[in-house]
């Protein structure tokens, strides 16, 4: 029984130090583009009319 669990727990571990190699790898050119884009997004600050719908749902459930 305790040789199994070794065996799986080499296994997990195998994953894993596969897992983190792959992360290692270069990234590929879109993936750094799509980061640039979606930091530009969240970075919009937020528009007066939706600010102005959140204030007034907020104030809805008073």
């Amino acid at each position: 029984m305790k040789k199994t669990k070794q065996v799986k727990d080499k296994a997990m571990k195998d994953i894993g130090m596969e897992r983190n190699e792959r992360r290692r790898q270069a990234s590929p050119d879109w993936a750094s583009g799509l980061r640039r884009l979606y930091d530009s997004v969240v970075e919009e600050p937020l528009p007066d009319s939706f600010s102005k719908l959140l204030d007034d749902l907020d104030s809805a459930d008073e």
